[in-house]
């Protein structure tokens, strides 16, 4: 039983982390702007190197109701072409009594600014079942025009390189998480829809996000905690349905992470949880009741 496939496995593992998700192919130029942040200065950032999350995939589809995966985000701080950067590591992968349905493994790497959050380069190793895909971005911002150079290879379409569209707006997948962990609150209004765009492959895609409210929910293993609502369209596809929103919840303390997600699939309903967190920049103070 497939459950994730292609580029929606990315959704699961790491846009599922963050507010926005799939959205619809454009155009780099019909972007949309960027969504509201605050000061994207290192030392007003909402995370700090020697981060580490955990998060536990769940899959509920008639008589499955269980844990089927995991995945960790770790950032760490290097000099890259004599900048100094974040890199934030993502592995996500299916759980061994899965792996006999269907095997998933994710390693999602990202530089970018620690002032700024400017993405610099990424790189992306995916195995899910027979299918494998590697990208290799290099993001050329001093260019005329500033362009992504890609280095991609699957096992569908083979080797290639492209070049995509970049603009100040677009982000890779782990760098996109990080950003959008900044947002300003001050200058966003409830029920109204935040535009981003993001690559991934030889694809620029559209996201957007919808802010619902404040909420206190109950995460498994975690206690009641304290979060802000999120909800985002998700593209129909072989994976989601696109009828429905994925829901997010982050926590509402300056660290911004979140602890629960819920997103709708063709068979099923896939969700996770935080399941272990270190190294946060800012106490856990919307964590009330362990």
């Amino acid at each position: 039983m497939r459950i994730f496939s292609g580029t929606a496995v990315s959704a699961v593992f790491l846009l599922c982390l963050s507010l926005p998700s799939y959205g619809q192919k454009i155009h780099a130029e019909t972007s949309g702007g960027c969504i509201p942040v605050r000061s994207l200065a290192e030392e007003d950032l909402a995370y700090q190197a020697g981060e580490h999350l955990k998060f536990t995939v769940h899959y509920q589809w008639g008589a499955i109701n269980s844990d089927v995966g995991w995945a960790t985000v770790d950032l760490e701080k290097q000099v890259l072409n004599d900048e100094n950067v974040f890199r934030c590591s993502v592995y996500g992968r299916t759980a061994r009594w899965y792996d006999v349905l269907f095997k998933v493994r994710e390693d999602f790497r990202s530089w970018f600014t620690c002032d700024g959050v400017r993405p610099v380069q990424f790189t992306r190793d995916t195995h899910e079942g027979r299918y494998a895909a590697t990208n290799l971005y290099r993001y050329l911002w001093n260019e005329p025009e500033p362009y992504i150079d890609a280095e991609l290879y699957s096992t569908s379409s083979g080797k290639r390189n492209v070049q995509l569209p970049l603009t100040a707006c677009t982000y890779d997948l782990p760098a996109l998480f990080y950003l959008a962990r900044n947002m300003d609150f001050d200058n966003v209004d409830e029920g109204v829809r935040y535009p981003m765009t993001f690559a991934i492959d030889d694809d620029i895609y559209n996201v957007y996000f919808i802010l619902l409210g404040r909420e206190t929910r109950k995460v498994r293993g975690l206690g009641q905690v304290r979060t802000i609502k999120f909800a985002a369209k998700l593209l129909a596809g072989e994976v989601f349905t696109g009828e429905e929103d994925m829901v997010v919840w982050v926590t509402d303390d300056d660290n911004r992470i979140p602890v629960l997600f819920e997103a709708p699939i063709l068979v099923g309903v896939a969700s996770g949880r935080l399941a272990e967190y270190s190294g946060l920049k800012y106490p856990f103070t919307s964590l009330i009741k362990k």
